[in-house]
């Protein structure tokens, strides 16, 4: 039977490689969790590296820099929640 174009373009769902559902979700959850130290560990680095030179500015030493490393703690700490939600598959 000679090959048309029609052939050709047909899908052929037999022949397809299918993913593996459950090592993609496997995959996709070790990349999420992955990044999860490094969101907690730079919100308050930066609350800390911004606070510190607003209290220079300012002359409000230590106010502003322990305010927003406890910004920078609850910041991380909702990011990190998101992401283990989406790593777990939930949208809630």
């Amino acid at each position: 039977m000679p090959v048309t174009v029609e052939r050709m373009n047909r899908p052929d769902n037999n022949k397809t490689p299918k993913r593996d559902d459950e090592s993609g979700r496997w995959l996709r959850q070790i990349g999420i969790l992955t990044a999860v130290p490094f969101v907690l560990m730079f919100g308050p680095l930066i609350g800390y590296f911004a606070g510190s030179y607003l209290d220079e500015k300012l002359g409000t030493d230590p106010y502003l820099m322990i305010l927003l490393i406890v910004l920078g703690f609850i910041a991380s700490g909702k990011e990190t929640w998101n992401l283990i939600q989406r790593a777990g598959g939930t949208d809630d």
